[in-house]
């Protein structure tokens, strides 16, 4: 669209379904690239990529051409299924429901891209649950316990 003009950087966090710990070492790279070409073909701009065997952080520079919600859905689907198709887990492999959406501003983003690049060595301190509460209540969003993430049935 003519004469729009944005700056919107947003750290999306989700998890495994049930935080299960299926992203591989071996594989996590090929994972980060393939996560990187959605964005990317979605005409979105990757500005850091890291995870966890358990969940993962992408901080993005979003255009508003796409709901969030959307984009989300697309890259969660299209992961899942690339990471199944190439029987990368050593089981079927799915993202939890929801996810987190956290908005920075263009000065935060070295403190941000920092603390996404440093994820093995932060999570050696602090659980990804622990973590994902202090984004909530850091960011003022009201939650329950119960529904951060769904727990194994």
């Amino acid at each position: 669209m003519p004469n729009t003009y944005t700056q919107i950087h947003i750290q999306f966090v989700f998890a495994v379904k049930y935080r299960a710990a299926l992203i591989g070492a071996e594989w996590e790279d090929n994972l980060q690239k393939y996560i990187t070409g959605i964005f990317q073909n979605n005409n979105h701009k990757m500005i850091q990529i890291n995870n966890m065997p358990d969940h993962i952080h992408i901080l993005v520079g979003i255009r508003p051409h796409q709901s969030i919600s959307s984009l989300i859905q697309n890259v969660k689907t299209e992961s899942s299924k690339w990471i199944n198709d190439q029987n990368l887990s050593k089981s079927k492999f799915s993202w939890q429901g929801g996810y987190g959406a956290f908005s920075y501003s263009k000065s935060e983003l070295p403190n941000v891209i920092q603390y996404i690049h440093n994820q093995k060595e932060h999570h050696k301190k602090e659980s990804f649950l622990s973590e994902y509460a202090k984004f909530l209540k850091d960011f003022e969003i009201e939650f329950e316990d119960k529904y951060i993430f769904k727990e194994p049935e």
